[in-house]
């Protein structure tokens, strides 16, 4: 039988990824005792380093952009200089095909959204038909509404706005993959609506591109954790949690091996598949659990490649047309020279390749888009089956709040109705929104 805890904490914070450490840090910032509990022997979760050979790399590639005001806000809370941790950009989308450039998106610093307008009207690439059809459905964002019942698929809104073939699969498709990380056809229109009004219709600055400059364990995770204990917090890595306890006198414990440690309020930050199995055990919970069952999941392939540290992007990132690869990152700019990323986003048919076959691929459209590099010396796949939800229509419907049907039982992630898509912001601002909840509770 598990042991009682004879000190409850307060607060217990289950899952030590980027929601989690938002609830942490706001909770202990307003006085509440908190113990934080990670499985792993890092914090981090979806959003962490990883070893690659001498050096380190990130379990998959991550690209912020000046919108993220909920991430931004807790960095400068743990008091991290931003600009020495995020290069900042302004909206510059290069794409090749064949080998040959074939798009190029940049926005100018003009007052929102008469940048996003300009960069549609000014794009190289496109005809002037395509550009004319997106720069109508730019001038539509303000007023496009779409409500949770009524939810279609990006594919459906893009015809309906009478956008070309050619500008979705050049532009609209690879921003839908990029930042819902589901395929065109099943992707949510309200999600991709409010992604693109959070971009480019507040301010010029929202659509900035930001790129960490130091790898995504000493961006957030290595700091918030040292910021959490210097303000007497407890957070223990290596305990996983294994079960809760419910009863019907209010009580809340979480059980982690053979400790069982009671709480006034637990906070689950863990993935959508974890908090299910933790309550699908507790009759109160079964229709929260069904719920959370609707939201699948998309994975995302991240390809490491070492080239000669004189290897390098024309900018930080590019996109690939017609290919495997989508996206291509040069870890330059997190003082990596000759490290470029490639990433895929979503299920699609690298799903059916083998390391070996899918890495040759991809190492072949670099080279065939950059003849003059050389062989990569390493590489390193990372295959996330599970990375994010499935953001396809109608998922906001089912997405839970923060707040279960037990009493001082909450959920945070990115995957509550946060509205956002998968995002880092979304699991930082599902942190803070949880522990906002949580104080006025105890009100």
């Amino acid at each position: 039988m598990p042991e009682a805890a004879t000190t409850p904490a307060p607060a217990i914070v289950v899952g030590g990824g980027w929601a989690g450490l938002a609830a942490a840090v706001h909770l202990t910032r307003n006085k509440v005792p908190v113990l934080l509990l990670e499985s792993a022997r890092q914090l981090g979760g979806r959003a962490r380093s990883i070893r690659f050979g001498d050096g380190v790399a990130d379990n998959g590639q991550h690209l912020m952009i000046g919108a993220y005001q909920s991430l931004l806000s807790l960095l400068l809370e743990l008091g991290i200089d931003i600009d020495k941790v995020l290069r900042r950009d302004p909206l510059s989308l290069s794409t090749f095909r064949k080998g040959r450039a074939s798009l190029h998106f940049h926005a100018p610093r003009l007052p929102a959204p008469l940048h996003l307008l300009a960069a549609i009207l000014l794009a190289r690439g496109p005809g002037l038909r395509d550009r004319l059809q997106a720069l109508r459905f730019g001038r539509h964002l303000k007023t496009l509404r779409l409500p949770a019942d009524g939810d279609i698929s990006v594919q459906a809104l893009l015809h309906s706005e009478r956008q070309t073939p050619d500008m979705i699969r050049r532009l609209w498709e690879p921003l839908c993959l990029a930042t819902l990380n589901t395929p065109i056809a099943e992707a949510s229109a309200r999600i991709f609506l409010r992604v693109l009004r959070d971009t480019f219709l507040t301010m010029n600055r929202h659509s900035d591109l930001l790129f960490s400059q130091v790898e995504l364990g000493n961006l957030l995770p290595v700091p918030a954790a040292a910021w959490l204990e210097r303000h007497g917090a407890q957070v223990r890595l290596g305990e996983r949690v294994t079960g809760l306890k419910l009863d019907r006198r209010g009580n809340l414990a979480v059980i982690s091996g053979h400790a069982e440690r009671a709480a006034s309020h637990i906070v689950l930050a863990t993935p959508h598949v974890m908090a299910r199995r933790l309550m699908s055990h507790h009759r109160p919970l079964k229709q929260l659990c069904g719920k959370l069952e609707q939201l699948g999941n998309e994975p995302i392939t991240t390809l490491y490649l070492q080239y000669p540290a004189s290897v390098c992007l024309p900018q930080p990132m590019i996109g690939i047309e017609d290919g495997l690869a989508q996206w291509v990152f040069d870890r330059r700019v997190c003082g990596q020279p000759g490290l470029i990323s490639v990433v895929i986003s979503a299920r699609g048919k690298h799903d059916r390749l083998d390391r070996e076959t899918l890495t040759a691929r991809i190492i072949g459209e670099l080279a065939e888009t950059f003849p003059a590099w050389p062989a990569p010396t390493a590489q390193l796949l990372v295959r996330d089956k599970r990375a994010t939800f499935s953001s396809r229509a109608g998922v906001d419907a089912v997405r839970p709040g923060n707040r279960t049907p037990v009493e001082g039982l909450w959920l945070a992630g990115d995957y509550t109705d946060t509205g956002l898509p998968a995002t880092l912001e979304g699991a930082v601002r599902s942190g803070v929104h949880c522990a906002t909840s949580i104080l006025e509770s105890m009100k």
